[in-house]
């Protein structure tokens, strides 16, 4: 369980997974073209089933799933549009031009001075793409209000609704880069726990923050990009609220500490949990709730496949822990689905009958909360396979270092 918090930029170099053409897709046939290419084919064709007649992105997660550009939002409108019936074109900054045409796989690439009325330039780029006068514009769920009143300013008649309503189908199952980012950010945040896990005695009388700074050493020392979110120290009493991300409380041997982290390997986050005792003994109460835990995450991996629902993977971990009593410690959902957002679909929770298909990728991280005392989580991600499940992370899952 990541710390959730909307996006605000920190984004890996532009162009982190590869933009040369590529010739391996699991799509069944040669194929030629960038990882970035096919996914904006598929959401122009998402665009005509959906009824809309243009996708307009601003810098963000989507636009950098659709081209590899990966910044954020600033003062100037910098779009992508894509079209329904047309060629996507990027609308930009004239200082942001070379960069565009460089760092991304886009032909067309409109720009516009300081020295101009971006609203009006805009209005022509429309005229050029045939959007039409009474468009539905699907625009980024992240667009500021300022860009969306821009474009109704140039469009007053469109019916406008959000991106996510094509690109969250797409993006829920990931393709073969994809994975393979994921795979390897998880292969970072699993070395980076090994040498965590390392420190044994050593980690008792750090703080909570100091202990941060180790593990976010580690992340980069391992080849990881930074951190993927907030990371997560939970020790002794602290361990029982779910998104305590770090103070100065000082470990103490028998404290049961929940360590929850990640990096960025090609933009893509790792997302791992452990609950350890670095020296002591924790009691016997915290052994009994670690193998519940630990069962309850066996028991949701176990029942990962294709055409399972979300919600009966979240009810194969409650179940056990309901069974052992602690039901009502048990606070959140067993898990969220992992791409370029930390939180995205699909998320496994009760009442979602979303139908599990190959390709997703998602977290699976039940937890026992109590108040006072600790807390244990233990966290993985997988990647639903034709037949089942494949976990990205291998580290040793129990609480002893």
């Amino acid at each position: 369980m990541s710390g959730y918090a909307p996006f605000s930029g920190g984004f890996p170099p532009s162009g982190a997974l590869p933009r040369a053409r590529t010739f391996l897709w699991d799509c069944g046939q040669r194929c030629d073209v960038t990882p970035f290419e096919r996914r904006t084919d598929a959401a122009r064709a998402a665009l005509e089933d959906a009824g809309a007649d243009a996708l307009v992105c601003v810098p963000g997660r989507n636009l950098q799933y659709l081209t590899g550009f990966a910044e954020s939002q600033r003062e100037r409108q910098l779009f992508l549009i894509v079209p329904a019936a047309g060629e996507p074109t990027f609308f930009v900054p004239a200082l942001s031009e070379s960069q565009i045409r460089r760092e991304t796989w886009v032909p067309t690439v409109r720009a516009w001075g300081d020295d101009a009325d971006p609203v009006a330039a805009l209005a022509g780029c429309f005229d050029d793409l045939g959007v039409p006068t009474t468009p539905r514009l699907l625009v980024d769920d992240t667009m500021w209000a300022t860009f969306v009143q821009d474009l109704r300013e140039v469009r007053p008649a469109a019916t406008v609704g959000l991106a996510s309503e094509v690109l969250s189908e797409l993006r829920v199952r990931k393709d073969p880069a994809e994975r393979d980012a994921l795979r390897r950010a998880a292969e970072a945040a699993d070395e980076a726990m090994r040498r965590v896990r390392a420190l044994g005695s050593d980690a008792v009388g750090l703080t909570e923050a100091e202990l941060v700074g180790r593990i976010e050493s580690s992340l980069t020392a391992v080849g990881g990009d930074g951190v993927a979110f907030e990371t997560i120290v939970g020790s002794g009493p602290n361990g029982a609220m779910p998104h305590h991300a770090h103070g100065e409380r000082r470990i103490e041997a028998g404290d049961p500490v929940v360590l929850d982290f990640g990096t960025r390997v090609d933009g893509y986050p790792s997302d791992q949990t452990r609950t350890v005792v670095f020296e002591g003994d924790p009691g016997e109460r915290f052994r009994e709730v670690h193998a519940t835990v630990e069962r309850a995450q066996s028991a949701a991996v176990d029942a990962i496949e294709p055409g399972v629902t979300a919600d009966a993977i979240d009810a194969a971990a409650r179940s056990v822990i309901e069974a052992a009593g602690y039901g009502e410690a048990f606070v959140h959902r067993t898990g969220h689905g992992v791409g370029l957002d930390v939180h995205e679909e699909p998320y496994i929770v009760a009442g979602n009958d979303r139908k599990l298909e190959p390709g997703m990728v998602f977290s699976v991280e039940p937890g026992i909360y109590l108040d006072g005392a600790f807390g244990v989580r233990i966290e993985d991600l997988v990647v639903v396979t034709d037949d089942g499940a494949e976990p990205l992370n291998r580290t040793d899952r129990g609480w002893r270092c």
